[in-house]
């Protein structure tokens, strides 16, 4: 027994004496700007701007956004915006162009996706500010 141990002790010994040293860190190439290495990240933050707070003060106000393109077909996610607080041609223009983008991004770098149904969620008004409703539970 003690010869197996002292065995496996040599053994794994011998396999870290062959390590090479770490490579000395390469100088990093400037970072490109966010906006041209993902355009639809820049779209993505002017809905969420003119989503603001979504304030409401009754759920019929309240509205989903779907956002983005998956693979499949079908939204990435959903926002939760409100009517009265939001100019909501803006944001439906806004969707659609994020929707391309994404689409776009996808094409071009093969991604797949595990075509997975998002179903909207809707929205509902909780404490004055229209949010996603839980899952499981309908906006009414």
């Amino acid at each position: 027994m003690r010869t197996l141990f002292l065995s496996l002790i040599m053994a794994c010994s011998a396999c870290s004496t062959n390590a090479e040293p770490p490579a000395a860190p390469k100088a990093a190439a400037p970072a490109a700007p966010v906006a041209s290495a993902n355009p639809a990240g820049g779209t993505l933050e002017q809905i969420r701007a003119l989503i603001g707070n979504a304030a409401c003060t009754d759920a019929s106000q309240c509205r989903t956004l779907p956002i983005g393109a998956r693979p499949c077909g079908g939204p990435e996610a959903y926002l939760a915006y409100s009517t009265s607080s939001s100019p909501e041609a803006q944001l439906l223009a806004l969707a659609e162009r994020h929707k391309q983008e994404r689409a776009a991004i996808h094409a071009a770098s093969g991604m797949m996706s595990n075509c997975r149904f998002m179903p909207d969620p809707g929205a509902v008004c909780v404490a004055g500010t229209c949010q996603l409703a839980p899952a499981g539970k309908p906006a009414s």
